[in-house]
């Protein structure tokens, strides 16, 4: 199977695409995250993913649209986290869905299945909220008990780990816990 696996950050990445790979799924990845907040910050994890997915022969495909403006005029007025989450979830996966069908690849799926801390029921009603709009399949698959060997592998890989989700919410909400 051709999947495009929408990546968050390199972190994330890297226990996924193994997984993943474990099941013969040939895999593209894109780098599709407007909702990541400073401008740095955002760069730095884009490049961060591009020199290890050179280093693991992982294809990318797509820009990576820094579109902060945009993504705050989306959750605007949105205060609970549930909310903003579904929007920007719903527009990564929307996003990766289209340039899936438009690669003729047969799937997609997400890196934050990952995360202990991403609302997995959003991410799949979004996930088949988008196959069905685009027209392909979303792989979903609850990766949370592969977290700590994504930690570990990152770890390895010298790879650059983020603080916080992205958001300008998520950094707040990291700060505060800190």
């Amino acid at each position: 199977m051709k999947m495009l696996l929408h990546i968050c950050c390199a972190p994330c990445s890297t226990a996924t695409i193994e997984a993943w790979r474990l099941e013969a799924v040939e895999l593209t990845g894109v780098f599709f995250n407007p909702n990541i907040h400073p401008f740095a910050e955002h760069e730095r994890r884009h490049e961060t993913l591009l020199a290890y997915a050179g280093s693991i022969g992982l294809p990318l495909i797509g820009e990576p649209l820094y579109d902060i403006t945009g993504w705050l005029r989306q959750v605007n007025g949105q205060e609970k986290k549930g909310a903003r989450c579904r929007i920007c979830i719903s527009q990564r996966l929307r996003h990766t869905a289209e340039l899936a069908a438009a690669a003729n690849l047969e799937a997609f799926s997400t890196t934050l299945l990952i995360s202990p801390w991403q609302e997995h029921e959003i991410i799949r009603e979004e996930g088949e909220r988008a196959a069905a709009d685009f027209g392909v399949q979303f792989r979903y698959r609850d990766l949370r008990p592969e977290y700590r060997r994504s930690t570990e592998l990152s770890r390895q890989a010298e790879l650059y780990r983020q603080k916080y989700c992205g958001c300008i919410y998520s950094e707040a909400e990291a700060a505060e816990t800190r």
